[in-house]
């Protein structure tokens, strides 16, 4: 891997708006609705300019919280390559390559313990 491993992180949520006041209370932060038909997006502030992973709360149809309840996003080439082998390392796929716009495409899978782990690549 020529990069860190970690690019962006995402807090599953169950109601949108009770994390949304819950966040911006304790971390006195507005999010940016960056949501799409398939999910409601709400974006902590980020400056690439900075330091560390940005982040958002996110709901999902088949990606509820749970165990950990924090998605991590691994930086990919190409995520469909990686999840191609989801099935064969014995996890599954909760939602396949989907575009996310300007900042390129996602893959959500679930791991062998039950933990839900983004893909991400610019292509």
């Amino acid at each position: 891997m020529a990069t860190n491993p970690v690019t962006w992180f995402e807090l599953n949520v169950l109601d949108m708006e009770r994390a949304k006041a819950f966040y911006s209370t304790v971390f006195q932060v507005e999010f940016q609705d960056m949501s799409n038909p398939q999910m409601a997006y709400w974006c902590f502030p980020m400056d690439d300019g900075k330091v560390g992973a940005g982040g958002a709360l996110m709901q999902m149809a088949g990606c509820e919280p749970g165990k950990g309840g924090t998605m991590v996003y691994f930086s990919c080439e190409d995520c469909a390559v990686e999840e191609s082998r989801v099935a064969p390392a014995g996890g599954t796929v909760c939602r396949p390559k989907m575009p996310i716009g300007e900042f390129g495409f996602i893959s959500v899978v679930i791991d062998t313990e039950g933990n839900p782990i983004g893909l991400h690549s610019l292509k």
